[in-house]
This record gives C-alpha cells, structure tokens and sequence, in this order.
C-alpha cells in the first residue's frame, strides 16, 4: 500500500509522472513523427536499390552532424522561453523566439556553402563510386534545405518551452503525413512524379520541412500571441538576449554537434570495413531511432521543467520533474531492450529487400540481430543521457555539457575507433563495442552532475524570479 500511495503522489502532484507525461508525450509523438519520415524514407529506398539504403544514411547523417551544431544553438531558445515563463515575462517570450528566428537565417546562409564541397567531402569519406555518386545526390538536396530545419527548431521553442506541446506534435504530424506519398511518389515515379530515387526522398524531406514552418509562422503570429506574448512587436535584434542566446546556447550547439559527430564518423568508419556491415549498422541504427527519438522528447521536456522550475525560483521542484522523467524514459528503453533481444527479426524484416541476392540479404539481417544485441545494451544508459543532459540544459549548466561530451567522443570512441579499424583492421564487433562504452560513459557523466547540484544555482534570464510556495513535497 505504502508503495501505492507513493506511486499515486508522484503520479497526481505537479511535476509528476502525469506532468511530465502531459508534457513529453507530445514531444515524444512528435519525435516519432521525425522518426517516421526517416523511417520512411529508409523502407522506401531499401526496395528501391542496396545502393540507394547504403548512401541514404551516410549521406543523411552528414547533413544532420552539418546541421545539429545550428540546431542546438537554435533550440536551446526552449530554455530561454521556459524560464521566461516561469518568471511570468511573458512580453519576454516572442523576444526570446525572434533571436531564435535570426540566428536560423545566419545558419541558412552558412549551411547552403556545403553545396559547394559535397564532392570533396565524400571523397574523403572514400566510399564506393556507385554509393558515392547517391550520396553526393542526396546530400545536396538536404543541405540546401537545412535552414527550414533550423528555423523550425526554433519557431517550436515558441510552445515547447511553455509547455504546450500538444501543438508541436500536430504540427510535426502534418509534415509527416505529408512527407508519406511524396517519399512514394517521388522515389518510385507514381503518376505525373518521375522516379527520382533517392532524389525525390531529399525532396520529400525537405518539402516536408517547409510546410511545417508555414503552419508554425501562421499559428505564432496569431493575433493572440500577438497580444499576449509581443510575437511581432518584439521582432526586433535584441543584442543583450541575442548575446545571451549565444553564450548558453553554443555550447549546447558544441555538444549537440560532437555527439552527432561522434556516431557520424563510427558510419563513415564501417563503410571502409565494407558494404555489407556499413549497409546492417544502417538498418540497425534507424531501428535504433526507434528507441532514441521519442526519449528525446523526454530530454526536451526535462529541459522545459526544470527551465521553468527555475525561472519560478523552485529548484526542489526541477528535481521531483527529473527524477520523473527518468523514472518514465528508464522503463520505455527497458521495454525497447527486451524487444531488441528477443524480437528484432520482425523489425530488421521491414528492412528487407527481395531485389537482392537472398543469400546477401540473410548475412545483413544475420548481422543486424547482433547489432540490435549491442543497442540494447546502452539504452537504460542513453535513457539516463538524455534525462540528466536535458535537465542540466533547462539551468544553463551547457559547458559542462559541452567538455565533458568533447573529452568523451574523442577519447573514448572517435580515436579509438579510427584506430581499430584504420590501424589495427579490427572487425565491426571492436567498433560497436567502443559505441556502448561511450554512451555508458555519457550517461554516467551527466548523472555524477547533476547530483553534485550545482546546477540549482544557474540561470540564463535576466529577469528576478517569482518566488511562489513549494507546489508540493514528497519523496524524490
């Protein structure tokens, strides 16, 4: 009973689990809307060709490592708008959202002069010339695009960070529905659309995005939020919010951007091994997506809590949502770990291609069972990750964030990685090994800070707090 009532505590009181459910559950729908549109793209082009699903993430993943670095700096908006919330300078809050919308047109400009070196790069990367032609194709596409990206991570802040995110995840569902039979018809030529391959999935994605972003301008600058929140008003460069903007959110960009490299690389590495294991990790990871995005939506909103616990002067209360949000994301990877050990064939067979030499396809599906053993392993790590990582971004705590991610990707799998395969011609296993350790590492680095606590003391507005009474006590 005693363990009932404290169950049915954290459950009723604010920041508790249906809080934090209220919150998250949106962004986790939202993530999976992300996941969806990458996913399909993958089921798409993996009918379509072993070549085309063999450049697909390459290519992607490159654009996305190119991208993340913006997108984390434009996110971290979120923050800025959750602690303005908390603080009740809602006039604060449209500010907030337009250094956001100005820092993604900087982002836009600096992203489409990759355009320009495609070619350089993936001939570093040294893949096969029939890969390498799809993946400069692709990349192309996707980089040209990136600032919708950008933009939306930003105008999103808007209602994430007060935390309505109910209307992120219609928004991000609208864009998926859309992206859905564009993917088909664009990459198999259905009708008056060409087949385009894995051209028209870049076209898809990137069509997508910028219908997203309308729906986002036109719900923001409501005549509403005009009122309420100084949406237009408010448009102007502010260089002391813009200045703080940077200053908390480049090093959140850093870390955002060392991660995704991070894994980028671990990609590019195995494609040197050879096709056959670059083409299982592929599959594998985007099955992975499966696991990591909707956590993600975890990670955000960990992040809006506490930001506003903060704004609102209630450190005790950041917590109580913290230690909610990883008791949640802990038991959603428990469930995805089980999955992956004992049904990944229903998963990887979604994946199959009846196209290729049977033989070939059972050594990618025989390979990726293995593979999923390995992700399996790290997700309550990755869970604790993203809870603790998000909860230390709502305070402001980014460059601890940013060194200790910089220090890890490089010691631990980076340069290690580069030299079992380049150097020592260690097998795929040695590579996904140094993986799970770095992501074990990750989660415990972040969970040792923010039991240190320093984080409490942190803020990233300049705005007083309002000091209101405790909204409950309780174990935490």
């Amino acid at each position: 009973m005693h363990i009932l009532n404290r169950l049915h505590k954290r459950w009723t009181r604010p920041n508790g689990y249906r809080h934090v459910f209220a919150i998250s559950l949106p962004l986790v729908a939202s993530m999976g809307t992300i996941t969806l549109m990458q996913f399909t793209d993958r089921v798409f082009l993996s009918n379509y060709s072993v070549e085309a699903i063999t450049a697909a993430l390459p290519a992607g993943i490159l654009s996305f490592t190119l991208i993340s670095f913006f997108m984390g700096v434009a996110s971290y908006t979120n923050s800025f708008v959750a602690q303005y919330t908390g603080a009740r300078a809602l006039d604060r809050v449209g500010a907030a959202v337009w250094q956001g919308i100005y820092f993604s047109l900087i982002a836009a400009c600096f992203l489409a002069i990759f355009y320009f070196f495609s070619n350089q790069l993936f001939n570093l990367i040294g893949h096969s010339d029939d890969v390498r032609v799809l993946e400069i194709a692709y990349f192309n596409i996707l980089t040209l695009g990136a600032g919708l990206v950008v933009l939306s991570s930003a105008l999103s802040c808007f209602y994430t960070g007060r935390g309505l995110t109910w209307s992120v995840m219609w928004v991000h569902l609208a864009g998926a529905t859309l992206n859905i039979p564009l993917d088909y018809c664009l990459i198999n030529g259905v009708g008056p659309f060409p087949a385009l391959g894995i051209v028209g999935a870049g076209i898809a994605t990137v069509s997508a995005s910028a219908f997203i972003n309308l729906i986002f301008i036109l719900l923001i600058f409501s005549r509403y939020n005009r009122k309420m929140f100084g949406t237009w008003k408010n448009k102007s460069f502010d260089r002391d919010l813009f200045s703080r903007l940077m200053r908390f959110g480049l090093p959140s960009g850093g870390q955002f951007f060392l991660e995704i490299f991070g894994f980028a690389f671990f990609i590019q590495m195995l494609g040197r091994i050879g096709n056959l294991e670059l083409a299982a990790t592929n599959i594998v990871l985007s099955i992975e997506s499966i696991a990591f995005l909707p956590v993600f939506g975890f990670h955000i909103g960990a992040s809006t809590l506490v930001g506003q616990a903060v704004g609102q002067g209630q450190p005790e209360e950041a917590v109580y949502a913290t230690t909610s949000s990883l008791h949640i994301a802990t038991a959603y990877m428990s469930i995805m770990m089980i999955i992956f050990v004992f049904l990944p064939e229903p998963l990887l067979d979604l994946f199959r291609n009846n196209r290729v030499d049977p033989i070939l396809s059972a050594q990618i599906m025989d390979l990726g069972v293995i593979l999923l053993r390995f992700v399996a392993i790290f997700c309550i790590f990755d869970a604790m990750n993203l809870v603790f990582s998000g909860a230390l971004k709502g305070a402001g705590d980014t460059r601890f964030i940013l060194w200790t991610t910089a220090m890890l990707s490089c010691v631990v799998m980076i340069i290690p990685v580069y030299f079992a395969v380049e150097v020592f011609k260690a097998g795929i296993y040695t590579a996904w090994v140094l993986v799970t350790f770095y992501v074990a590492t990750l989660g415990v680095a972040f969970y040792m800070r923010y039991q240190h606590g320093r984080w409490k003391r942190m803020r990233i507005i300049e705005v007083a707090p309002i000091i209101r009474e405790p909204l409950g006590s309780g174990p935490r």
